[in-house]
């Protein structure tokens, strides 16, 4: 091969490897910061784009689709002290290329950083209920803090979304005995306020008992002296009704003795009449 030929040869490879060079594709989703001669230069758009071969050059590729960012779980310590995990997860667009690769060195760490910094000040001056409970709150402040630090790089934050916030396991446990012991408390008031409330009934019941016994022994004292004055009036000077009402009452109480287990020999007198009438002290 002549020399000529050679030399047309390698002038037609670097013609070729030139216009390569000079090509950029770039896809969809994506834009390519250009630096000429190691200096920013500017952003290639998706599509054809021309560049000057070897004096340009392609220095980063950023997506410009919406980036999902996994802030991983941290410890936070509420105002009250207590101590609650927490994660997050953030979704960011990047609006100016050239503002992310050179306004910070590692956007997305940056912004994992910046996110657990706000997430941590914010359940911070919150208590632990309201931590547990307000999550659309610290969603809203969490955006609004972050917004203005990284817009400065270019990037906008579309949302941040609290994935998990939740007591820590010894926070948990702690919480567990302290609702078992509160449970415990009420089942113990429950309790005495039912004896309280038995000890009050059996009490009206043992003191409506014993106004009925006495209203009973009232009646029936005011029936025996009605009784009595019956008989007196009846018997006037004759005392026979009397000692027959007597010796009933006393053949009633011999029965009775008789009939208990601790009797054993009942003595009757031998003359009733005479008994009673002593008892009457008739002559």
């Amino acid at each position: 091969m002549s020399p000529g030929l050679i030399l047309v040869v390698v002038f037609f490879v670097l013609v070729l490897v030139t216009i390569v060079m000079g090509i950029r594709i770039v896809p969809q989703g994506y834009k390519h910061v250009v630096q000429r001669l190691g200096k920013y230069h500017r952003t290639l758009s998706p599509g054809l784009n021309v560049i000057v071969p070897y004096m340009d050059s392609v220095a980063f590729k950023v997506p410009t689709k919406d980036l999902v960012l996994d802030i991983p779980t941290q410890e936070v310590i509420t105002r009250d002290n207590a101590v609650i995990k927490a994660n997050a997860v953030a979704y960011i667009n990047i609006v100016s290329p050239e503002k992310a690769v050179y306004g910070v060195e590692d956007y997305r760490l940056a912004i994992q950083n910046l996110v657990q910094t706000s997430l941590r000040s914010i359940i911070g001056e919150m208590d632990l209920d309201d931590a547990l409970s307000s999550r659309e709150l610290i969603k809203t402040k969490l955006k609004t803090a972050i917004s203005d630090d990284i817009a400065d790089w270019g990037i906008m934050v579309k949302t941040v979304e609290i994935q998990d916030i939740a007591p820590s396991s010894t926070m948990q446990q702690a919480m567990e005995e302290q609702a078992a012991a509160e449970r415990q408390r009420r089942a113990t008031v429950t309790r005495a306020e039912g004896e309280k409330t038995a000890a009050i009934l059996q009490a009206e019941g043992r003191l409506e008992a014993s106004r009925r016994d006495a209203e009973a022994k009232i009646v029936l004292a005011q029936a025996n002296q009605k009784a009595i004055q019956l008989v007196i009036e009846a018997a006037k000077d004759n005392p026979l009704p009397l000692l027959f009402i007597l010796g009933e009452r006393y053949v009633d109480a011999v029965k009775s003795l008789a009939a208990s287990e601790n009797a054993k020999i009942v003595a009757l007198p031998a003359d009733l009449p005479a008994a009673l009438k002593g008892i009457l002290g008739a002559r």
